[in-house]
């Protein structure tokens, strides 16, 4: 049973009267948080946020209530957390909450330049803050920032009761500093690992836009930066031109697997594959148009018909030619019936074949 002074219990009575505005502060700081970080585009693993409890007050009074001149004294009554994947972010959540609010430097601490051993999942950045104006911005707040692996692993220390354990032997406390240490070095490899990609996108971006394609290696990254040029725009404007269709937009990164799948190792490949290919493709396009009246096609009309027109060439056949409507579509059995309708409709086109005669 918590037994408190005549000063803590009057604490505790000034908490439960402004326990309304606390929740509202909680609330209101956690709305402001989360649309600046949406705004900024800074994606986080979580933010939480909650109004310390009753109990857990009383035992903090219990323990050190004579510090507390004032229940504004007690600053971590409203507490929010906010969880990044990376180290780096962490620095601009900072940034972001000191121009939000006004900060506390002096009951404010960085608890990453601690430096200890073993103190990896308590290497938060704590400030205690108050909102810039209104009602509520006498009422103090703490904002703890850490990654995501910090949190984690201070959850399982918590969960072991490393912190609270009394004279544990110098072997586990050797194997939790080694373990802290690794995940440190996670966590900083992962901020690096990410500037490093980074700097690949810029490198990819600049080659594509340059048009060194034969340098470039297929990848998503690679063909999403190739598909800004609109390299199928010519070929889909042709096809609409026979129908006088008009084009809805749709994203061709599906057909990355295909284009994979035939081989297409750089952007280089996935040019002169259009080159080869375009022709024969409007052609079997026009087979296609001349039984329908489509006035509204898709974007992916010329990519896909450039996809099928290769297959043939290769001798694929109506097997391969499923494979491409089940990676376009999902696997379903009215691919098969598509694939056969472009048998026959491609069997009056003079389409050469590459396959080798067995």
């Amino acid at each position: 049973m918590i037994l408190l002074s005549p000063h803590g219990e009057e604490l505790m009575a000034q908490f439960r009267e402004q326990l309304p505005q606390l929740r509202q502060l909680s609330q209101q700081v956690y709305d402001q948080l989360r649309q600046v970080f949406r705004e900024q585009s800074i994606e986080l693993n979580t933010i939480e946020y909650r109004v310390k409890t009753e109990s857990s007050l009383a035992g903090k009074l219990e323990r050190k209530g004579d510090k507390y001149r004032t229940l504004a004294d007690v600053t971590d009554l409203v507490g929010l957390r906010i969880i990044t994947f990376y180290t780096d972010d962490v620095d601009k959540v900072a940034a972001i909450v000191k121009r939000l609010f006004v900060v506390d430097w002096g009951n404010s601490v960085d608890k990453r330049k601690l430096h200890q051993l073993d103190s990896f999942g308590y290497n938060s950045l704590h400030y205690i803050c108050r909102l810039k104006e209104g009602p509520l911005s006498h009422i103090p707040f703490e904002l703890q920032m850490r990654t995501a692996l910090q949190h984690v692993w201070s959850a399982i220390e918590h969960d072991i009761g490393y912190k609270g354990a009394v004279k544990l032997p110098p072997e586990y406390r050797r194997q939790f500093s080694r373990l802290a240490g690794m995940l440190e070095l996670a966590d900083d490899e992962f901020s690096r690992l990410r500037t490093t990609m980074s700097d690949y996108r810029r490198q990819v971006q600049a080659l594509v836009k340059s048009g060194q394609l034969d340098e470039v290696p297929l990848s998503t990254d690679s063909f999403r930066s190739y598909l800004e040029l609109h390299p199928f725009e010519r070929l889909n404007q042709r096809i609409a031109a026979t129908n006088q269709a008009e084009l809805f937009p749709a994203s061709l990164m599906l057909f990355l697997p295909i284009l994979e799948h035939f081989g297409l190792e750089t952007l280089g490949d996935v040019q002169r594959f259009i080159d080869d290919n375009a022709e024969d493709a409007y052609q079997l396009a026009l087979l296609q148009l001349a039984v329908t009246d489509l006035d509204i096609l898709s974007e992916s009309v010329g990519l896909q018909n450039l996809c099928l027109v290769h297959a043939l060439k290769e001798g694929g056949g109506e097997k391969e030619l499923t494979f491409i409507f089940d990676k376009i579509n999902g696997k379903n059995a009215a691919n098969a019936l598509l694939a056969g309708a472009i048998m026959r409709q491609a069997a009056s086109l003079p389409i050469k074949t590459n396959a080798t005669p067995s």
